[in-house]
């Protein structure tokens, strides 16, 4: 079974405890390791290596486990827990966890190494296993390429349904998955596909052929890793073929590291809509001048965009003196404008990051933005127009609904075109942060509120 925070703290406790003790029991270890999954003890590891920095007790820990579990273990800690377990262990040792680890996660440890770490286990690697690593590792970071495996089950092309499942019980231990096969011509390339059931529930002397489905969704190793999540979660997939630029078939993506890759880039997308740089680790994890590094360029850069505001109020200051009540409802004004934008801005990044919204449907979203827009904002300076008339009477009273009508249109149009705007000359429209949007409507709804305030009271 899964376990919780309060379980997880329970089991690092009993096998520190264990550990701690002149002489442990391997035993005790063992069996209180085999009662937990991978995943869990991975956590716990992450847990003693980086919170604790207890890395000899952690590679104890390992060590007890067999190298194959060791090694599955060892795929759920992050990049920089690896690297320190690594660090510790000999070549031999991480030669073996390397054999047993799923090709993906394999050629992902890899890369971390550095150079001289690499050659030094590259050099005492079997040929085909050193050839499939370099290959896997060369895939530049953030393509189909680089977080596919080439742990899959294919059939050749001619083989009877009888021979096809002889294939598949040789392959099937080293695969990443065997639910879905993949049918190659003599050339590697991917003619076809079909599910271990179509192949079990068909005739022993049928031809593979003849009951593949021939239509098969593929990608490109160059292809986007976003846009392979997307694909596997249109169409459903278990996993998606990867094939070469000559139509070779050279791996596959998992569903499960495809929602990997769509967590990590919904999580960069909501990092960038806060005006957050990426962060290569969880944020419990990130050095603090890591943190500060990544956060305080957008916030100094904002900062000098808000003097905007404070000129604008400078340049309204008659208005202002001639008419106090005003001030009293520019925080309400300006705030309204900035959560309305954000809001369009966080409907429209998210819309493209799905897919739901492009480019071509700038014109029909700008229609609807200003309906919707239009009756928000009305119906805020209903809500609001009785407090103006309590503070300053009717003038203010008018002055504060047509400003909120008028702020809130401007600031979700705002923020519903930036998206458009930053996708038409290729920059990640989740740019058009919560920040930058509350900036650039703060600035503008000044100008706004007071240019409606000095039209309305100079006459009288």
């Amino acid at each position: 079974m899964s376990l919780n925070d309060e379980s997880l703290k329970e089991l690092k406790a009993e096998l520190l405890d264990e550990l701690a003790k002149e002489t442990p029991s391997k035993t005790l270890l063992s069996l209180r390791l085999a009662e937990n999954r991978s995943a869990d003890i991975g956590e716990v590891l992450e847990e003693i290596i980086e919170d604790d920095e207890l890395l000899t007790e952690a590679l104890a820990i390992l060590d007890i486990l067999s190298t194959e579990r060791a090694a599955n273990v060892l795929g759920y800690l992050p990049g920089d827990s690896q690297l320190e377990v690594v660090g510790g262990l000999s070549d031999t040792h991480v030669l073996k966890l390397l054999e047993e680890m799923g090709s993906d996660e394999r050629a992902d440890l890899f890369n971390l190494l550095d150079e001289d770490r690499r050659e030094g286990l590259l050099r005492r690697m079997a040929h085909k296993e050193r050839e499939d690593l370099k290959r896997l590792a060369s895939y530049e970071e953030g393509t189909a390429g680089a977080i596919m495996t080439s742990d899959y089950v294919s059939i050749a092309s001619g083989m009877t349904v009888s021979k096809a499942m002889m294939r598949v019980r040789q392959t099937a231990p080293d695969a990443e998955t065997v639910y879905q096969l993949y049918v190659l011509d003599s050339d590697g390339q991917l003619i076809g596909t079909m599910s271990l059931r179509q192949l079990m529930v068909s005739r022993p002397g049928a031809l593979v052929d003849n009951i593949m489905i021939k239509d098969v969704i593929s990608t490109s190793v160059d292809e986007e890793q976003e846009e392979v999540a997307k694909i596997v979660a249109r169409y459903d997939l278990i996993a998606l073929p990867v094939i070469d630029a000559d139509g070779r078939m050279v791996g596959i993506v998992t569903h499960d590291d495809a929602m990997d890759v769509a967590e990590s880039e919904a999580t960069e997308d909501i990092h960038k809509g806060m005006s957050i740089g990426q962060l290569e680790n969880g944020v419990s994890r990130v050095p603090i001048w890591t943190l500060y590094r990544k956060r305080v360029f957008w916030l100094v850069l904002l900062v000098f965009a808000n003097l905007f505001s404070g000129a604008g109020i400078a340049y309204f200051e008659d208005t202002i003196a001639a008419q106090v009540a005003l001030v009293f409802f520019l925080p309400l004004l300006i705030g309204s404008g900035g959560n309305a934008g954000a809001q369009a801005a966080t409907l429209m990044v998210r819309g493209m990051a799905t897919g739901d919204v492009g480019v071509k449907d700038w014109g029909k979203m700008l229609g609807r933005e200003l309906l919707v827009a239009g009756s928000l904002g009305i119906t805020m300076a209903i809500a609001v127009a009785p407090i103006g008339v309590m503070r300053g009477g009717e003038a203010v009273a008018i002055i504060v609904a047509l400003s909120m009508v008028t702020i809130v249109l401007f600031g979700s149009l705002i923020g519903m075109c930036l998206p458009f705007v930053l996708e038409r000359f290729k920059v990640d429209p989740a740019t058009a942060s919560a920040p930058l949007v509350t900036t650039l409507i703060d600035a503008s709804g000044v100008l706004i509120y007071f240019s409606i305030a000095t039209a309305i009271l100079t006459p009288l």
